[in-house]
């Protein structure tokens, strides 16, 4: 089973992928960047990008029926690494023991020249 979960409280795929697929036990959400869904805008440093991404994550997973507590997984892309202190600092206040693995890595660049995208796995 592959259902399609969608949520005009994230923003849109802005390409050929799902915002996330429901497998029944488990739910993976692609990469969310900060983009504000109300108004396309994006946040200004790394703490607000960070809060707004985990906020896209967030209406998804109350998309699914799901909330923080069921992620299991969490892949942190970021800009450069020298911002991965005030991520987590951000991170950490949204998540609750036992937290979720994790890997954080650096890339050559996200998409909207965004800070940070954050890709979750939860499940039921």
């Amino acid at each position: 089973m592959k259902k399609q979960i969608a949520t005009e409280k994230a923003p849109a795929a802005i390409g050929p992928y799902s915002q996330a697929i429901d497998t029944g036990s488990i739910v993976f959400i692609s990469g969310q960047i900060p983009v504000n869904p109300a108004t396309g805008e994006i946040p200004e440093g790394i703490e607000a990008q960070t809060a707004q991404s985990i906020a896209n994550i967030k209406a998804i997973l109350a998309e699914a029926g799901l909330s923080m507590d069921n992620v299991v997984k969490t892949t942190v892309f970021l800009a450069d690494m020298s911002l991965f202190v005030p991520m987590n600092e951000v991170y950490g206040r949204e998540f609750t023991s036992p937290y979720p693995a994790r890997s954080a890595v650096a890339v050559r660049e996200l998409p909207k020249q965004v800070l940070v995208e954050i890709e979750t796995i939860a499940v039921r």
